[in-house]
């Protein structure tokens, strides 16, 4: 009998507060000096946070940084694996051809262009960010143009996911977690920041889970060592039990049906890194901060420092100080360049005002296959047969009837496979 059976219910009760609660009371009983393990879990990020900003004052950023040759060569070396795994972030140099990437870019323009899209466009369709004090990037929902079909399916694409989903410990606890060498094709949308963008930005925050992370069993599971105060033993890179792990389980939360290794995107324009970019806490471990600082005794019994259902996990300056200081942009990237971090990683988005260049990129994660994920590739396959929007996203549907839609016959077998279709 699992020892997390109090929270192991079907759905998240209309009274959530409640839930919350009875898990803290329980947590705290479980942990015993909760103030002594948040503590030393304060101490440890401290120490990465000094580290971080000492690799930003010599290279202007706290991200590893690969090229792409050296990952199709398995020549990636022992030192570089290592800072990875302890930034859980990176930036892959000349992932794709410029030229490449560039008609791409051009291509989704065309495909935007020749659909009227400015003519149908509706305005933002969800509210997942809604607590985050943050205006949206230019983001477009279309998800089955041949631009963004092409990339999902690149043998570059598949040789690179394949390369981050082996950072991940894939077998342990007596199971297979997931195949690191095929890939979901998880479909996301496009940004396309045009230059003069005033933005606020994007506030810290994780996604993956918000409420979930305290409630759910699986997710308490992934999450034992830290609640059996046993900080020094939790690794954030074992597979165990997060491939089980149902957003949906949960009424009026923030939902994803796959599992995610890394959140990821790929430049199709050059950036630099003061001109709105991406930040990230690049450390994976962080995670644990987050979970422990509603334990300690300043905040509310039926509170969890700001998360709320339906949205993401927010990281602030109210609860959460020491987090903010270790935010670190990335380095400049080119077109062609591709950005990746952990699915635990604490990001944000910074605020820009008269962007300099364009600030496009195409959005897609590493989804390693799995029962969950291909549950997931077959409901994307009939949206993508439909051209509809896929579940994870708003139902707008806007490339029903398009021209110039991505055919199922020009599917490859990477394609099929991460698709479910082979």
């Amino acid at each position: 009998m699992s020892k997390y059976q109090a929270f192991e219910s079907a759905t998240l009760p209309e009274n959530y507060r409640e839930s919350i609660v009875k898990m803290k009371r329980t947590l705290r009983a479980q942990i015993g000096d909760v103030q002594g393990l948040f503590a030393e879990v304060s101490e440890f990020i401290a120490g990465e946070i000094a580290s971080i900003k000492a690799q930003e004052a010599q290279t202007g950023s706290g991200w590893p940084v690969l090229e792409f040759a050296d990952i199709a060569a398995g020549t990636v070396t022992a030192e570089q694996l290592a800072l990875i795994k302890r930034r859980g972030c990176v930036v892959i140099r000349n992932h794709f051809p410029r030229e490449q990437v560039l008609q791409w870019d051009q291509g989704l323009l065309d495909y935007l262009d020749k659909n009227r899209f400015d003519a149908f466009y509706r305005g933002p369709a969800d509210q997942f960010f809604g607590n985050l004090e943050a205006s949206r990037p230019e983001i477009f929902p279309i998800y089955w143009s041949a631009a963004q079909m092409q990339l999902r399916q690149h043998e570059r694409m598949g040789t690179a996911q394949a390369f981050l989903n082996r950072l991940w410990k894939t077998h342990s606890h007596g199971q297979d977690w997931f195949n690191p060498d095929i890939n979901a094709l998880y479909p996301d949308r496009v940004r396309r920041r045009p230059p003069g963008t005033h933005s606020k930005g994007l506030g810290p925050h994780t996604d993956s889970g918000a409420l979930e992370r305290w409630l759910h069993p699986a997710y308490l599971k992934v999450f034992d060592k830290i609640y059996s105060n046993d900080f020094a033993a939790y690794d954030p890179w074992d597979a165990a039990f997060r491939t089980e792990v149902d957003e949906y389980a949960y009424k009026d939360t923030v939902k994803c049906s796959a599992f995610r290794t890394f959140q990821g995107w790929t430049a199709l324009s050059d950036m630099q890194a003061d001109q709105g970019v991406l930040h990230t806490l690049p450390i994976p471990t962080a995670m644990a901060y987050l979970l422990l600082r509603p334990l300690l005794d300043d905040v509310p019994e039926d509170e969890l420092c700001g998360v709320a259902p339906g949205k993401v996990l927010p990281v602030s300056r109210q609860w959460h100080p020491l987090l903010i200081e270790g935010l670190s942009p990335i380095p400049d990237v080119q077109a062609g360049d591709s950005v990746w971090w952990h699915c635990d990683v604490i990001h944000s988005v910074a605020p820009v005002e008269n962007q300099q260049g364009w600030g496009n990129v195409m959005y897609v994660p590493a989804a390693p296959m799995c029962a969950k994920n291909l549950r997931y590739a077959r409901d994307v396959f009939r949206a993508f047969e439909q051209g509809a929007s896929p579940d994870d996203f708003p139902r707008e549907d806007y490339e029903r009837a398009w021209v110039e839609r991505f055919p199922v016959e020009r599917l490859n077998s990477m394609g099929r496979a991460g698709l479910g279709l082979e």
